[in-house]
This record gives structure tokens, C-alpha cells and sequence, in this order.
């Protein structure tokens, strides 16, 4: 117990004095109001979590998330494969070993936002304060590398917090002491503590480089209450399925096509996302008519859909994201030569992470001047950047005139 606490204070003075302070006695109890809930439950640094009750077990004091799993094993199944699970891989792992540790914290404070893994982060890069031995035993030694884990949301201090419980469950009889119930786990603004940032957080060409929460609000999915749990989070599965997955992208846009006179059109509408589609400037999504005949295939016209920056995130060289409820509309002549067999199709390509393509190749370019591991961690990550392309979905129609094909 000795070396946990020691390894805890440590922890807690490479954040902060007050947190350490904070973490190793009985915080309030939280207000059931959401937004107050929420600035205490997101307030930066996160805590460390504090010696584990005496009566817990080591399986309920455990942080790592396969220990949530020996009881909540969907979630478990359900976060294994998600986004937040690898927010701690090569993409960012190759660039905390060349960002100053300030900055280094502030990405922390989402992908890996626990002061245990903070603390061990520090210890792995030799960063000032990092904690001189080993974590205790609830703290396990990849816990840094785990991402976004169950405890990064839903403990605070070794205390539960969830939403209301479905019928039938007494969060005051569960395991661990049972769990302190909040509606702020069913409110948009929970997502937005990493999801958005503040009015004076960083811009491009007067933007916001992370502006979902405020695109939701804007939108008339936040009039209908349509959460950005009731889409990322259906039936409370800890998916958070977005702009990587064929089906989320095929849920927020409406295809049609056309062939007439002529000319093939088609047209595709933000119909499903409560946001900018898509949100952020990292993923691009490429729209193309293309004709297929006896002689193959030709792309007609392509138009891009995304917000174009360069790597610098300095500069704006176009920005296409469709609105709620916005469409983009492509139209070209149809080829004299094109046989009588031919149909014309309409396609979409998403390429998740282009401006990290982009970014990472930059960067590879001066590859001379990094050690051994990064450029490793660096080729990685760009090798996963471009192997996350697909193509979401494919509409196609003959070209006699007159006729129209949509989903």
C-alpha cells in the first residue's frame, strides 16, 4: 500500500497539487444537474483516482478495461472494437515522442485522459515529474496505450457514474458500491467535452478545427432531440460509429442519379448526420460519375466533399462539407462513343484520414532527421491512414433517358 501511494502522489504532482489533494479524500456529490455535473466530471487534468475503498476487491479497483469486461461484456466487446479503444495508437504515439510534454498533455486530455495514464505516458517518455517506480496493482502497465477506456467516462475518484438505469436495476444494490446516476451520459454536451472546442480554442480561416457540438446545435436534429448518443451510441452500445464505417456514411447521405438528355446527374444530400458532413477536416469523401461500357470505365467528374487545410492548419484551400440537409450536385455530358450496354454509375470514396495521409507523408519526407522508433511508429501510421479508404456506397443505372435511380 505504501508504494501505491507514493506512486499516487507522484502521479498527482505531475498534474497538479490540488488534484492530488482532491483525489485522496470524498469529493460532494454530484449535482444531478447536467451541465454543473459535467463541468465537475470534465474539469482538466482529470484527478487521479485516489487509494481504492478497502473493501473493494482487486477486480472492482482494477482501471484496466478488461476488468469492466468480466461483467460488462458487451460494452467491453462493443469499445474493443471502436475508435476509442485505439485513439493511443501509432497516429499519435510517433508524435509524443517529439512534442513538448505540455503539449503532449493537452492531446492526452482526450486520448488518454486518466491521470494514471498520464503518469505512466511520463514515465515511458521520461517526461519531468513522472512517477520513480511501478503502479500500484489497480493500475496496469499498458493503461497508457489503452485509449479512451471505460474509466475515462465512467469513474472518478474509484466512484461509479452512468446513466439512468434501464427497468429493473438499483444502481444503489450494483457491485463497487453501486453507481451515481446522471442524464448527462444521454446529453450531446457530454460528448462535446472532446468533441468541440472553446470560442477561443484554435481556428483555421476563422473556423473552429473541432466544431461538432456547435454543428449539432445548429441543426434541426438538436430541435428534434435527436442526441449524438441516438446516433453513435444506439441502444447505449459503446460504438461510436462515424465516418470510418460504410454504414454510418450510407445513413447520412441520400443518392440519386439520373441519365437525360444526354447528361448523367446525380445528386447527394446530408439527410442523416446532425452535423457537417462531413465534421472535421480530416476525413475527405470523393463523389464521381463513372461510365462503364465494353472499353471499361472512365470517371465522368468527381467532386470532393470535406474541408481542405494544409498541414501547417494554417490555411484554407476549400471547404465542401455539406450541411444538414445540404446536397451536392454533380452533372456531366455523356460520352458520343459510349456503347449500347453502357450504364453510368455514381460513387462514393471516403478516405477517413486524408489530412493525416497528408500530414504524415510531410513528415516521412524529413525522415533523416528521426530515430529508429518514430520513423517506425510514423511509417505505421500512415500505412494505416491510407489502408482505412472504402468505397460507402454505388448507384448505378442504364443509360436509356428517363430514368432515375435512389434510395
Amino acid at each position: 500500500m505504501r508504494h501505491g501511494k507514493r506512486w499516487l502522489l507522484a502521479a498527482a504532482a505531475l498534474l497538479a497539487a490540488v488534484a492530488a489533494v482532491l483525489a485522496l479524500r470524498p469529493g460532494p456529490a454530484p449535482t444531478p444537474d447536467p451541465a454543473l455535473f459535467l463541468d465537475r466530471h470534465w474539469q482538466r487534468p482529470l484527478p487521479p483516482q485516489g487509494s481504492p475503498p478497502a473493501a473493494f476487491t482487486a477486480l472492482e479497483a482494477s482501471l484496466d478495461p478488461a476488468a469492466c469486461g468480466q461483467c460488462h461484456a458487451s460494452q467491453y466487446a462493443d469499445w474493443r472494437s471502436s475508435l476509442h479503444s485505439r485513439s493511443m495508437t501509432a497516429g499519435i504515439l510517433w508524435q509524443l515522442r517529439l512534442l513538448p510534454q505540455a503539449e503532449a498533455n493537452q492531446c492526452l486530455d482526450c486520448h488518454a485522459p486518466l491521470a494514471e495514464q498520464k503518469a505512466l505516458l511520463a514515465r515511458e517518455h521520461g517526461w519531468a515529474g513522472a512517477p520513480a517506480e511501478p503502479p500500484p496493482a489497480y493500475v496496469p502497465a499498458d493503461l497508457g496505450h489503452a485509449g479512451l477506456t471505460c474509466a475515462g467516462c465512467h469513474v472518478r475518484r474509484h466512484q461509479r457514474f452512468g446513466p439512468p438505469p434501464r427497468p429493473g436495476v438499483d444502481p444503489d444494490r450494483a457491485p463497487h458500491g453501486g453507481f451515481t446516476v446522471s442524464a448527462a451520459f444521454e446529453d450531446s454536451r457530454f460528448c462535446a467535452a472532446c468533441h468541440q472546442f472553446p470560442a477561443d480554442g484554435p481556428r483555421t480561416a476563422g473556423k473552429l478545427r473541432e466544431d461538432t457540438y456547435e454543428q449539432w446545435r445548429a441543426s434541426d436534429f438538436a430541435a428534434r432531440g435527436v442526441s449524438c448518443q441516438s446516433c453513435h451510441m444506439p441502444e447505449r452500445r459503446h460504438l461510436w460509429r462515424g465516418v470510418h464505417t460504410p454504414e454510418m456514411v450510407a445513413a447520412a447521405l441520400t443518392p440519386a442519379l439520373t441519365v437525360d438528355a444526354g447528361e448523367v446527374r446525380a445528386r447527394l444530400t446530408n439527410s442523416g448526420a446532425g452535423h457537417h458532413f462531413p465534421t472535421y477536416m480530416v476525413p475527405k469523401v470523393y463523389a464521381q460519375l463513372v461510365l462503364i461500357d465494353a472499353g471499361g470505365e472512365r470517371v465522368l467528374t468527381e467532386r470532393v466533399i470535406g474541408w481542405q487545410v494544409d498541414v501547417s492548419l494554417q490555411h484554407e484551400a476549400f471547404d465542401t462539407r455539406l450541411a444538414p440537409g445540404a446536397s451536392v450536385e454533380l452533372a456531366a455530358p455523356l460520352p458520343t462513343d459510349a456503347g449500347p450496354s453502357a450504364r453510368a454509375e455514381l460513387r462514393v470514396l471516403v478516405a477517413p484520414r486524408e489530412h493525416y495521409e497528408r500530414t504524415f507523408q510531410a513528415v516521412l519526407d524529413q525522415a533523416d532527421k528521426l530515430d529508429r522508433r518514430t520513423l517506425e511508429l510514423l511509417q505505421q501510421a500512415y500505412d494505416e491512414a491510407r489502408a482505412s479508404r472504402y468505397e460507402a456506397l454505388r448507384l448505378s443505372v442504364p443509360l436509356d433517358p428517363g430514368l432515375e435511380t435512389d434510395r
